[in-house]
């Protein structure tokens, strides 16, 4: 019948996730690299990446085989911010990896992170004492990850735990645009 009703309506479910978030990296925060150099991270050194890049990880400890979490899965999102390089990851505790970034994470054994990237653009340099000092400009972005030693210690990562319809409702649409990113489209 053509004055027959229809609805078209979606639920939005109470939820309730284990995310964890923080910052993967910090603008301009020394990190001695190897006792050889200092290094900076300059704002904007991820931007392009992030645009350009469909898929970066989150890992455990730089392990390929412990995969948390990724951008492509909605599973991970990333973004820059005055402070630097901001991450929500949802983990899963039905993993056994999830389940030990939750548990390390809320017991603050973990409280940083680490990235692991390839060097686009570079900046040399001495401090006043001859010390070598490396500025990176841009970057191409793999991975971040959970650590317990981070080189940049101004990293951090902390569980926050969401419980409501809006959380549940933007998830779901970040994962649509990663799907649809992943797919040329977006």
């Amino acid at each position: 019948m053509a004055n027959d009703l229809e609805r078209r309506a979606e639920a939005a479910p109470e939820t309730s996730g284990n995310f964890i978030t923080g910052h993967a990296a910090r603008f301009n925060s020394p990190a001695i690299i190897a006792g050889a150099f200092r290094e900076f991270l300059r704002p904007g050194c991820f931007s392009r990446s992030l645009r350009e890049t469909p898929d970066v990880l989150a890992l455990l400890h730089h392990d390929p085989g412990r995969i948390l979490g990724r951008v492509s899965a909605g599973t991970l999102q990333l973004r820059e911010d005055a402070q630097g390089l901001r991450f929500e990851l949802e983990a899963d505790p039905s993993t056994p990896d999830g389940q030990t970034a939750i548990g390390t994470v809320s017991r603050r054994d973990i409280k940083g992170c680490s990235i692991g990237f390839r060097v686009v653009e570079e900046d040399w340099d001495t401090d006043g004492a001859g010390f070598p000092v490396r500025t990176i400009l841009d970057v191409d972005l793999l991975e971040m990850s959970l650590v317990g030693w981070p080189a940049y210690e101004s990293t951090n990562a902390e569980m926050v735990k969401q419980r409501n319809a809006n959380g549940a409702a933007e998830r779901l649409r970040r994962k649509a645009e990663a799907a649809m990113r992943l797919r040329g489209i977006l």
